[in-house]
């Protein structure tokens, strides 16, 4: 397949895991880098069956866009070969705790010695030092310590987990797919590579940026469930429909909370003004009253067009057929299995996912030898158990 993103020609390593390294690398990978992923031997399937083409193979969209291969870290001439790759590679990525890389054998100190044009991603909980650096830990852990998971949820209920969207994702893999390709900018003009520490703790605080501003100048308030995007407004939340679904309404600006009182039938009624907090359990109580009359469905094509920022809360199902959706390609289709397309968009070098996901270690001669590895060094390898 002929690669056409914005990262076309960057080569990048990935020492294959779990959440926000996967993902940083599938965003990479999607922006058109060449990505090669190392699994361990005991993960490489003998004789995959039909379940595990599905979980580990056409459905684990983390892994698309990239190659893998089959390399034991644990032995000698396998930690050689992941040296010998790194020494052609741009960038390498790797989501172990601290000193785990090290003790493997394949730490910046070591790898970028050797390619000093090397940009070493790192991604962890805590980050690389501090007194919580070698704890474990989850999204709703780094969420929790960040000053992010206290404000999720309603007034009067214990803070809801986010699923793991915010840490992982967003504040974990998004901001490590930033960070190398911001280190790889720089490299072309110091010529150097570097490591990028990207931390789930700091990149939770990072999206919270604004509301930390907001909290002391004394806007937001501590109170969960009580502000303006917390569930607190009544004009900024979800509401139940007849047939027991959701749709959202974020009717904060004037313009948009007029056309929602109008839509629902409610602008000549006698309520309590917009921002007057004390009267938002009225608001609140009409508005839910009103929309119990509808399903959600009816709701949203009630809405359609009239500006008032209310939206039916769809499935993962329904958002694929949604016509908007359909329009902008927001969901494409790969090897029969639908998934949310490459972003953002580009107009001159668009993304693309160049091959589906792969099963652990199911290339592993193909692409060792695109990576200047012979077929007789690979049979050597295999010999020494050193690759699957």
């Amino acid at each position: 397949m002929t690669t056409t993103g914005p990262l076309r020609g960057v080569r990048i390593i990935e020492i294959g895991g779990l959440g926000p390294a996967p993902f940083a690398a599938m965003v990479l990978a999607d922006l058109g880098a060449d990505v090669l992923r190392v699994e361990r031997p005991d993960k490489v399937p003998i004789a995959p069956d039909d379940v595990m083409e599905k979980t580990a193979g056409a459905y684990d969209y983390l892994s698309r866009g990239r190659l893998s291969a089959g390399i034991d870290l644990k032995h000698p001439d396998g930690v050689a070969l992941i040296g010998r790759l790194a020494h052609e590679a741009d960038g390498f990525l790797e989501g172990f705790r601290p000193g785990v890389a090290e003790r493997l054998g394949i730490g910046p100190e070591v790898l970028c010695a050797e390619n000093p044009r090397l940009v070493y991603g790192r991604m962890t909980g805590w980050g690389q030092d501090g007194p919580m650096a070698s704890e474990p830990g989850h999204d709703l852990n780094y969420l929790a310590l960040a000053g992010v998971g206290h404000h999720i949820g309603r007034a009067g209920q214990p803070p809801t987990p986010p699923m793991n969207l915010v840490a992982d994702f967003g504040g974990g893999g998004m901001l490590l797919a930033l960070g190398m390709c911001a280190a790889l900018i720089e490299r072309a003009a110091s010529g150097l590579g570097q490591v990028v520490d990207a931390a789930m703790v700091d990149g939770a605080a990072l999206l919270m940026t604004p509301l930390f501003g907001a909290s002391f100048t004394g806007f937001w308030s501590d109170e969960r469930g009580t502000n303006l995007l917390d569930s607190g407004a009544p004009w900024y939340d979800y509401y139940e429909c007849a047939d027991g679904r959701f749709v959202s309404v974020g009717a904060m600006e004037p313009q948009f909370y007029a056309a929602l009182l109008e839509g629902l039938g409610l602008d000549s009624a006698d309520l309590p003004d917009q921002n007057d907090m004390d009267g938002w359990p009225v608001l609140r109580a009409r508005f839910a009253e009103v929309f119990l009359n509808r399903s959600m469905e009816e709701w949203g094509h009630h809405f359609d067009g009239r500006g008032a920022c209310v939206v039916p809360a769809l499935t993962m199902t329904e958002a694929v057929r949604h016509p908007h959706n359909v329009a902008r390609g927001t969901f494409v289709e790969i090897a029969g299995a639908v998934q949310p397309a490459p972003a953002p968009r580009f107009s001159r070098t668009p993304a693309s996912i160049d091959r589906p996901p792969q099963l652990p270690g199911a290339n592993t001669d193909e692409v060792l030898g695109e990576w200047g590895i012979d077929a007789d060094e690979i049979a050597r390898l295999r010999a020494a158990g050193a690759i699957a």
